[in-house]
């Protein structure tokens, strides 16, 4: 697995984090705690119906590099290229390979029980029990 621009990537999170700051009026602060806050600007977007195919693109990418870097720094890792998702970097965290564009994608298409906070809290588990396994 090669590895992604992660300066690109890092730009791309950072966008989000000053969009929901001046959009919705919420921080994220790089915390497990504000994806679920970006959960709920989430929520938000997709109030009025689904979002229009500009709208959805820029979301998607601002979304899935936020939610990748979050996990990146608080359980270590590495942005990667993975055959399954060409075109969208997966993050390679505690051993296991994770798609934050992947998720992004999912919940903004309104998909139930989707969720970015449960998705970085829930990597360790899915790490120890890979290790079981």
């Amino acid at each position: 697995m090669s590895a992604p621009d992660r300066n690109y990537l890092q730009t791309l999170a950072e966008e989000c984090v000053g969009l929901v700051s001046r959009q919705f009026d919420r921080r994220l602060d790089w915390s497990p705690e504000s994806l679920s806050t970006l959960d709920e600007v989430c929520v938000d977007l997709l109030a009025d119906g689904p979002l229009a195919e500009e709208h959805l693109d820029l979301w998607w990418k601002l979304i899935g590099a936020y939610t990748g870097e979050v996990a990146i720094r608080v359980h270590g890792g590495e942005w990667v290229e993975h055959e399954t998702s060409p075109g969208a970097p997966a993050i390679s965290v505690l051993g296991v390979t994770g798609f934050p564009f992947g998720l992004a994608a999912r919940v903004l298409d309104g998909e139930p029980y989707k969720s970015l906070a449960s998705f970085v809290r829930a990597l360790p588990a899915i790490a120890e029990r890979s290790k079981r396994d």
